[in-house]
């Protein structure tokens, strides 16, 4: 997590509150440009496409991730607002993820990080939480 400058008033040294990534990385145009490049990837790839039950039209499911996303990361309830509780394995787990299809979701979300180019502790950061997502996504072995 970023931290931002502490501040100094005559005396006396204040923290000021952590900055969420959301924040850092200027909010939701930076979720929408990393989806967008993640779905590119995903249009591409006939092993992800068959996961989605609308493969033709992949604006549900990108509006759906921003939305997660950009909550997750510190922003605006939205996707709880939209759809409740994120309850992530249980909305998956109709899908068969396996270990191919999770390295492939890696691979495109690997790529629209560096599309994006976060700063080095973004980067960490979000390359860690979507290893973990996807390897929890992850229902058949």
């Amino acid at each position: 997590m970023v931290h931002l400058r502490d501040l100094c008033l005559d005396s006396f040294a204040m923290s000021a509150p952590e900055a969420t990534v959301f924040e850092t990385v200027g909010g939701m145009p930076f979720f929408e440009r990393l989806v967008d490049r993640f779905y590119e990837g995903v249009a591409g790839d006939p092993v992800l496409l068959r996961l989605y039950p609308h493969p033709e039209d992949l604006g549900s499911a990108r509006h759906r991730l921003t939305l997660f996303l950009a909550q997750y990361w510190g922003g605006p309830s939205d996707y709880s607002d939209e759809r409740g509780h994120p309850r992530l394995r249980i909305r998956h787990a109709p899908f068969a993820i396996g270990p191919d299809e999770r390295d492939r979701w890696l691979t495109h979300m690997r790529a629209a990080i560096d599309s994006v180019d976060p700063s080095p502790d973004v980067r960490r950061a979000l390359e860690e939480y979507f290893d973990m997502a996807a390897e929890s996504m992850r229902n058949r072995f």
